[in-house]
């Protein structure tokens, strides 16, 4: 058993599960998978299955009826970590646009380098590393972190991003029910909930290349969520936590 999870929600990624499986197992470092899987009718699920078979003890599934949201997979993923002894448990997504092989940096940021938290970042230092993206979308994600910052005061040059690394302290710290959040704004609210925890986050620079394959989640409902979002946390009872 390795000391690192690596949770990835899936719908209907069937044309990219196997390959980030095979990948993340070819690294140099060990790492296990979990894929929680959202009931895919597109047989996602019916491929990580057959791989188990061929990856035993490193690669596991669960399976979830409906689409139940991000957040709450991530979760899920964080609450059957922790019944394990896993000490670093990562987020990233199927479809190969959160690089691999960054997976050993991030660790090693988080096991040498002091970090509670590691967050693989598009936007550091004022670059922007994006790539297959329309420019109206890269504008709105980066002054999206901007805005995140600007209203939380946090020092994240890419508040959403989805590619994380978490320390077992940092997980076991975070009240999950009190986490309210399902879509991206569930990304904001996990390290923004770290930092006012007392917890030190360190970025990790990436090449954010959009997804080839399979069709992407986003929508306005998500992004509005992540909008008004900051609000609530701004002004959120912190003392409660």
């Amino acid at each position: 058993m390795s000391d690192c999870l690596v949770i990835i929600p899936t719908y209907n990624e069937k044309e990219n599960i196997e390959n980030i499986i095979r990948y993340t197992f070819n690294l140099k470092k060990d790492f296990d998978i979990l894929i929680i899987d959202d009931g895919s009718p597109d047989g996602t699920a019916n491929i990580v299955q057959r791989l188990i078979n061929e990856f035993p003890n490193r690669l596991y599934l669960e399976q979830r009826q409906g689409k139940l949201g991000l957040g709450t997979a991530y979760i899920h993923g964080f609450r059957w970590a922790l019944k394990r002894e896993y000490e670093y448990v990562f987020e990233m997504d199927a479809d190969f646009s959160h690089p691999p092989k960054k997976l050993i940096e991030m660790y090693n940021t988080c096991k040498k380098g002091g970090a509670d938290v590691a967050v693989g970042s598009r936007y550091l230092a004022g670059k922007i590393s994006v790539v297959n993206w329309p420019i109206g979308r890269v504008i709105m994600s980066y002054y999206a972190s901007w805005f995140v910052r600007g209203i939380l005061g946090i020092r994240i040059c890419d508040a959403t991003a989805g590619f994380v690394c978490y320390s077992r302290k940092v997980l076991e710290r975070i009240n999950f029910n009190k986490i309210q959040f399902i879509g991206y704004a569930f990304q904001i609210e996990m390290k923004y909930t770290a930092y006012k925890l007392g917890f030190k986050t360190k970025e990790v620079p990436i090449i954010f290349t959009d997804r080839v394959l399979g069709q992407s989640k986003m929508s306005m409902k998500i992004f509005k969520e992540a909008f008004f979002g900051v609000f609530r946390l701004k002004f959120r009872n912190w003392k409660k936590y």
